[in-house]
């Protein structure tokens, strides 16, 4: 019997913050901690990128923060300066990892061994869920401009609508978390579906 392999793992540094990031999804940052400029500073210098994981113990500031265990990599994709000096990045959710282990450097870094997941598969939005489509539509005509060029075809891709739908609606952190944890874009689909009466009732 031939033992099954295991991804690689690599290490990143690792950002915790009060929120969820998603695979393509948008994150901007204002960076002032000298650990989290260290972090941009290793980034830029190596072309490598970040994890975001949601923060489950502690804050964002201040002693090392106890992170989830699943989280995405973040590419910085743009840079700016504040009125107040501040370093601000833009960047753009990738693959998701689960951390294997992780470290705390002695200025608080977090340093993450982390297994990459592969992208999810391509499925087709089954016909039971294209009001999940229009929904997204409307979200994305009053919240997030940037998608709104999106192809037609993104829509029916069952994974990128989840996605999507999971960072727009009025989800608590806790929630997005598990939809992002999720692996199978059509359960995702169905869990969305029966959370939308909810927001309705508003």
């Amino acid at each position: 019997m031939v033992a099954r392999s295991h991804p690689p793992l690599i290490e990143v540094p690792l950002f915790p913050l009060p929120a969820v990031l998603f695979p393509a999804g948008k994150l901007q940052l204002r960076i002032f901690e000298p650990r989290y400029i260290d972090l941009v500073r290793e980034c830029t210098r190596y072309g490598t990128g970040f994890g975001v994981c949601l923060i489950l113990q502690g804050q964002e500031t201040g002693a090392p923060a106890v992170p989830a265990a699943i989280g995405t990599m973040a590419h910085i994709h743009d840079f700016n300066t504040d009125e107040s000096g501040l370093l601000g990045i833009m960047a753009t959710g990738g693959r998701r990892f689960r951390v294997a282990r992780s470290r705390a450097r002695s200025d608080g870094l977090l340093r993450g061994e982390v297994e990459i997941w592969p992208d999810e598969p391509t499925v087709e939005v089954p016909v039971e869920f294209a009001l999940l489509q229009s929904i997204l539509e409307r979200l994305i005509e009053t919240m997030a401009p940037h998608w709104r060029d999106a192809p037609r075809a993104a829509y029916e891709d069952a994974s990128w609508l989840g996605l999507r739908l999971a960072e727009l609606l009025p989800l608590d952190v806790a929630e997005q978390q598990g939809m992002l944890e999720l692996t199978d874009p059509l359960l995702r689909l169905a869990e969305l579906r029966d959370i939308l009466p909810r927001f309705q009732k508003a």
